[in-house]
């Protein structure tokens, strides 16, 4: 590969990696109704052709937002269950880490989450990112248990509940210890 075919690929990854981070920006700052491929193309000054060259528009944007937000909850999920010694610390860390993220990165987690998009769960084509992030739920469990995945799957919906019900106001949130309690007992307790 030539030098110069190099570089344009790599200016093209950053383009890339540049218009995801001002649409996360903008999501956090005003709502992901103003993202708009004009305003992006303003906040990145580039061509809004230049835009369309990265993406087909607002859904792969935040379809390319939620696989990046992703990665990152793969990688604080991780964080907090290494530092856990025995798996039912792992699972109460990786549980509050979870429900940290969705509070701390509301309108990622609605890309990631919420709003709708084609990326695949529990498929073949589950992007990678996404699959880290559920193998460290798994990894809370034993590895000898048949139902590991089956309880993952179970608890991060439960979370996703707590987090999308928490963030519409509609259960409080001084409960939310008691609720992560009560829902790792029942897990770590479940016989195997």
């Amino acid at each position: 590969m030539s030098v110069t075919r190099e570089r344009r690929e790599r200016e093209r990854a950053q383009r890339h990696q540049l218009i995801i981070t001002a649409a996360r920006e903008l999501a956090e700052a005003e709502g992901w109704e103003a993202v708009t491929t004009r305003r992006l193309a303003e906040r990145v000054e580039y061509s809004q052709p230049v835009l369309y060259s990265h993406f087909s528009g607002k859904d792969a944007i935040v379809r390319a937002v939620a696989i990046d937000g992703f990665g990152e909850l793969a990688a604080h999920l991780r964080r907090a269950r290494s530092a856990a010694p025995e798996p039912r610390q792992a699972l109460h860390a990786v549980c509050r880490a979870y429900l940290e993220f969705a509070t701390e990165r509301p309108a990622l987690y609605q890309a990631m989450f919420v709003m709708p998009t084609d990326v695949k769960f529990a498929h073949a084509e589950t992007p990678p990112p996404l699959r880290a992030a559920f193998d460290e739920f798994v990894g809370c469990f034993r590895p000898d248990d048949a139902r590991r995945e089956l309880f993952a799957e179970v608890v991060w919906s439960a979370l996703h509940g707590m987090a999308t019900l928490s963030a519409g106001g509609r259960i409080p949130p001084d409960g939310q210890e008691e609720r992560l309690d009560f829902l790792i007992t029942r897990f770590s307790d479940a016989p195997g």
